[in-house]
């Protein structure tokens, strides 16, 4: 898979060098037949153009014989040999092009891409980055960073591909090839990161830090606990982290069903709260579980408490709302939902509760407008739902009573 990704690459640039040999003024060299020159040129470009490669092969081999002299001719061969993967056959005739005809246009980063797919990285970076620095067109600076990306990454220099990366994601920031290529090197280079970090702070806060998250990116729950733990052995005041713990403790009781998680998760809040008592996201968390537990008048006012921290936060927003609906008191839910809504449209127990809000405030169309947008929603899977770009618990609602 990868060998083929790396190919789709190179036949695109080989496909802009093309069309440049094939717009050159083809001039017949001395002492030729013009007319059977002229003859061999015209349907060697027409098989090209129309992907018949080894047609154009046979007929740009014999011009090369005929008229050996000609750059464009060898430039094509070059670039033939290119797409079918011949790299050191393409690297000979585009080096022969050259000689030729330093001035044709393209060559320099074709041979700086055979250079790379045979390996020889560092031989051929200065034409990438010319190529790729130089670049006046989007598909030549597209392909030339992709390729400039891997030979960086050959050479060991991965803050570079990432920077590369990251140019060629804010120009073309929804295609897929670029996204599938820079999600490798990030990888990569987060990965090496640790690594380092492992190795000149095996025993640091940081390092440990690092693999909790991951720990917890993996879904292994209980290993992330043990090492924020051990951050907090360090330095039991490190603000942050007995929220990490909470949340860990609320995906454990979420995907395991232990519900003794939710009371681990209550005291690491709380604990939280002790260290920073503005922390926003805890005294939702803290609220969240108040308001699970039935215990409606203390979720308020930890729900309150968070917006009074922060005043656009939706998730906090759509809890105070919640229990002030839980309270018969929906004229006053109203607004909280409402503006949860405009803060996050994506989240479904919004929408749900507003339209059950404005059912009991009497709003038929508003009713059915948040239904819609529910029932619009409901469909998607967990997996498919975005996480809250709060990094907070989002809040559910009870299936059944949906029917």
């Amino acid at each position: 898979m990868e060998r083929m990704v790396k190919v789709s690459i190179a036949r695109r640039l080989v496909s802009l060098v093309i069309v440049v040999a094939l717009c050159m003024r083809f001039a017949s060299p001395q002492g030729a037949p013009q007319t059977e020159v002229e003859r061999l040129y015209a349907a060697a470009q027409k098989a090209m153009l129309a992907g018949h490669m080894d047609e154009a092969r046979t007929g740009y081999e014999k011009l090369a014989k005929l008229a050996p002299s000609i750059a464009e001719v060898h430039a094509s061969l070059g670039a033939i040999d290119f797409q079918q993967k011949l790299f050191a056959e393409a690297l000979r005739e585009l080096n022969e092009a050259r000689r030729l005809k330093p001035s044709l246009p393209g060559l320099d980063g074709l041979i700086a891409m055979s250079l790379t797919e045979l390996g020889h990285f560092e031989e051929a970076l200065p034409a990438l980055e010319a190529t790729y620095k130089e670049a006046d067109t989007p598909p030549v600076k597209r392909i030339s960073g992709l390729e400039l990306e891997r030979a960086y990454m050959g050479v060991h220099r991965e803050a570079d591909a990432v920077e590369v990366a990251l140019a060629l994601q804010k120009q073309f920031p929804n295609d897929p090839e670029i996204l599938y290529h820079n999600e490798r090197i990030f990888g990569s280079f987060a990965y090496l990161t640790v690594q380092k970090l492992v190795e000149v702070a095996p025993n640091s806060t940081w390092r440990h830090q690092a693999q909790a998250e991951a720990q917890e990116a993996a879904g292994s729950h209980d290993a992330a606990i043990a090492e924020y733990r051990a951050i907090l052995s360090i330095d039991p005041n490190r603000a942050g982290i007995h929220y990490r713990i909470g949340r860990a403790y609320r995906a454990n009781a979420r995907d395991s069903h232990r519900d003794g998680d939710l009371g681990q998760a209550m005291e690491e809040f709380q604990a939280e709260l002790k260290i920073d008592p503005e922390n926003a996201s805890a005294l939702y968390e803290v609220g969240e579980l108040h308001r699970i537990a039935g215990e409606v008048e203390p979720a308020r006012a930890f729900f309150a408490a968070a917006l009074k921290i922060y005043p656009d936060f939706p998730e906090a927003e759509l809890g105070l709302g919640t229990v002030l609906a839980t309270l018969q008191r929906p004229a006053e839910a109203l607004p909280y939902l409402v503006s949860a809504s405009q803060h996050d449209p994506e989240d479904q127990a919004t929408w749900y509760r507003l339209s059950q809000v404005q059912r009991a405030l009497g709003h038929t169309a508003e009713a059915k407008d948040a239904l819609a947008h529910f029932q619009a929603l409901r469909g998607r899977t967990l997996a498919q739902q975005q996480a809250s770009a709060r990094d907070v618990t989002r809040q559910q609602i009870d299936t059944a009573s949906t029917q």
